[in-house]
């Protein structure tokens, strides 16, 4: 198989007619040119199913080579590349607002200086005629005259372009210059640029497109590119300097991250106080003091006790024996007065 990229360029370019909106289901078509003939899409297959080999190799003559049958609009596609030398894209869609003016058989006139981008003054309508015919391609042929897009009556939009890329852009702003002039209309038929006017505006067009700056009006004023010597000197100058403002905050900024500082204001944390409030623990330790105590108490009595038992065991005992010893001691008792009232007794 060959042309493996052109045919994977129709593909992209189909599917991205579609989703763009530029296009809907498979009511649009494709051709790129090749040496003695085209690529172009097959009939009736969704742009998202196709493999390269599904793409569909013509010649001029009309004879194809491939699994499936050509688009059913390949003689114009045909017709347009073998009279058009500067065409290598042929691209056909059915675009909501440039349908909408070829429904009346109306083309889009000057009334916006975009409308060059097709070439001229002024973006034509064919007649109408049906699908796929050669009336419709010789009505298609006429209306391209000079022009690099055209609508169909009754029909839809072709461009032309040397490239996918340029044909997709060039059927972009088409559709929207179809939506302006809508939109125009409802106003009603809005004024229109004057053959000068469009006239320039194409010159200016085509002075950019050289790489040239657009003065046609002569006042000197063009930007000027610096010397290739200086470019560098003051270029990178400015630069340095832009760096330096650049890098500085940079650096300030690192105390903004150093806000950690926000977190050692964590009074937050010193609100740990707050956890002392739950004095729970000093309450449990004042109270084991306090336990001691009472059982120190307990044991005092039971010590003093004991000590008084013991006291009054070993009293009696002192007593006994300190009265066969020692009788003249006990003086004011009442033992001793007794004794003292038996000796007087016996002396009578």
């Amino acid at each position: 198989m060959s042309h493996k990229k052109l045919r994977q360029g129709i593909i992209e370019t189909c599917i991205e007619m579609n989703r763009s909106g530029l296009n809907q289901g498979t009511s649009g078509n494709v051709s790129h040119r090749i040496e003695g003939g085209m690529l172009v899409t097959p009939t009736s297959m969704a742009y998202e199913r196709l493999k390269n080999d599904d793409i569909v190799e013509m010649a001029f003559d009309g004879t194809y080579d491939g699994k499936h049958r050509p688009s059913s609009e390949w003689r114009f596609h045909r017709d347009i590349l073998k009279n058009r030398p500067d065409v290598n894209v042929v691209l056909h869609t059915h675009s909501i607002y440039c349908t909408t003016l070829a429904t009346h058989e109306r083309g889009i006139p000057a009334f916006h200086y975009m409308v060059a981008v097709a070439g001229g003054a002024d973006i034509r309508c064919s007649p109408y005629a049906c699908f796929g015919t050669q009336d419709l391609s010789n009505h298609a042929l006429e209306a391209l005259k000079d022009r690099t897009a055209c609508l169909l009556g009754h029909h839809g939009l072709i461009v032309v372009a040397d490239t996918f890329e340029t044909a997709l852009w060039r059927a972009t702003e088409i559709e929207t210059l179809a939506k302006m002039y809508v939109h125009a209309l409802a106003i009603g038929e809005p004024p229109r640029l004057n053959d000068k006017e469009m006239a320039q505006v194409i010159e200016q067009m085509r002075r950019m497109s050289y790489g040239q700056s657009p003065d046609l009006d002569k006042v000197k004023d063009a930007p000027k590119p610096l010397s290739v010597k200086a470019t560098p000197a003051v270029i990178a100058a400015p630069l340095k300097a832009e760096e330096k403002p650049a890098q500085a905050p940079a650096k300030p900024k690192a105390p903004a991250k150093a806000k950690a500082p926000a977190k050692v204001k964590a009074p937050a944390k010193a609100k740990a106080p707050a956890k002392a409030k739950v004095a729970v623990k000093p309450a449990t330790v004042t109270m084991a003091p306090a336990r001691k105590p009472k059982t120190v108490k307990a044991k005092a009595p039971r010590a003093a006790a004991a000590k008084a038992k013991a006291a009054s065991v070993k009293k009696p005992a002192a007593a006994k024996s300190s009265v066969p010893k020692s009788p003249a001691p006990v003086t004011g008792s009442a033992s001793f007065k007794s004794l003292v009232g038996a000796a007087l007794s016996r002396r009578k």
